[in-house]
């Protein structure tokens, strides 16, 4: 059996809050040494790029069976390595992401029964509607580019599309769920031509700025629990998580990518996330990396690889697409880029200072050079892949 995210009393009052959280690790040790700060960081060369990506990806799927489940924290990592893939064209790597989805029979949770299907917070076969179900379909609609086989879409057309015949619009009620489902509706969109996807996309979206966004910081809490002044950090201020932030920062990414440059909302979630790039780039520590409460670094200190690559993808996509200046956002990439492939990434390439699946910063809790997790490598290989594209522009 599977092993259960959710355990114990943490669980118990997560699951009468309709919430998604879960248990964590803590494991010991010092950080290795950061970049100086105050010094620029130091352009990264295609091949370096592309050497740190194989190093990362060839550790995880070397230590790391493919045949898991479906479930968010294993799927964002194959967003990341198909992502690689369009710049490796590393067959074997594809090849694990192929037996990953015929494992899971290009589903998420598995129930047929519509009328149990729920998204409140839940790992079971009828969760069907949970965002964190959704985020394989991302994965198979790029495995349909490859080989456009309407079987591998099918389950993710077939739930999203019941889901759009609803008239609930509260589907997104927590900052990952934007990761986990907004670039599914864009990519089923690019597939079918059915506008009711962007259509959807917005209503969904702007129900989760009403309870999640704070409109003078410019950022998302990870969910309406966090929201200030009914939560705050322990020396007071504001409690921004930065993977949370990352789910979102690169959401928006991921979206634009792909979304009609006609599309009505287009220009909101393009000021979303320049907004979002002003605040990040505020709020960088000079090693490179963003500490897990961005506010307030003393109430979570130390590095942290997930929200950090998150970040790093966000802004090299930025810059790649034209929307943010380069000038004044490459370096805040390249230092977060930096910070990842000298601190975050160990000798035999597994990738540390992942903080475990949670929903918040938590003071006290160890994240070093021994913690990792499939979605920490997954936004590493993001940032990798939007790194090379960069170098490849010419930039």
């Amino acid at each position: 059996m599977k092993r259960r995210i959710i355990c114990g009393i943490v669980a118990a009052a997560c699951a009468l809050a309709g919430c998604a959280t879960d248990t964590t690790t803590a494991q010991g040790g010092a950080p290795q040494a950061a970049p100086v700060a105050g010094k620029p960081a130091a352009k990264a060369g295609r091949a370096e790029v592309i050497a740190a990506m194989n190093k990362v990806n060839t550790y995880w799927q070397k230590t790391t069976p493919s045949k898991e489940w479906a479930f968010w924290n294993v799927a964002t990592y194959h967003t990341g390595n198909i992502e690689a893939y369009k710049v490796t064209r590393d067959e074997a790597a594809l090849r694990y992401t192929k037996d990953w989805a015929e494992h899971n029979r290009w589903i998420g949770a598995r129930s047929t029964d519509k009328s149990k299907w729920k998204y409140t917070y839940g790992e079971t076969e009828d969760h069907v509607l949970f965002g964190d179900w959704q985020t394989s379909f991302q994965v198979y609609a790029e495995l349909y580019k490859l080989d456009p086989n309407p079987a591998k879409i099918a389950r993710a057309r077939e739930v999203m599309e019941y889901q759009m015949g609803t008239p609930n619009k509260d589907y997104w009620w927590w900052a990952d769920g934007l990761y986990m489902a907004m670039p599914v509706m864009t990519k089923l969109y690019n597939i079918t031509g059915n506008k009711q996807y962007l259509a959807k996309m917005h209503e969904y979206y702007a129900y989760s700025k009403t309870i999640m966004y704070d409109r003078e910081e410019k950022l998302f809490y990870r969910d309406a629990r966090y929201v200030y002044p009914q939560h705050k950090s322990s020396n007071g201020k504001k409690d921004f998580w930065s993977r949370g932030d990352g789910w979102v920062f690169a959401a928006l990414a991921r979206v634009l990518e792909e979304l009609p440059k006609d599309d009505p909302y287009r220009a909101e979630y393009v000021q979303d996330f320049r907004d979002m790039a002003v605040a990040l780039k505020r709020s960088q520590q000079a090693e490179g990396y963003w500490t897990r409460s961005l506010i307030d670094p003393a109430h979570t200190p130390g590095p942290e690889t997930s929200g950090t690559a998150f970040f790093t993808y966000g802004f090299l996509w930025g810059v790649n697409s034209g929307l943010l200046d380069r000038a004044e956002y490459l370096p805040v990439a390249q230092r977060g880029w930096q910070y990842l492939t000298t601190v975050a990434v160990q000798p035999d390439g597994r990738l540390g200072y992942v903080q475990p699946i949670g929903d918040r910063a938590i003071p006290g809790q160890v994240v070093d050079k021994n913690s990792t997790a499939h979605f920490g490598v997954g936004a590493f290989l993001l940032a990798g892949a939007e790194y090379v594209r960069l170098i490849d522009k010419g930039n």
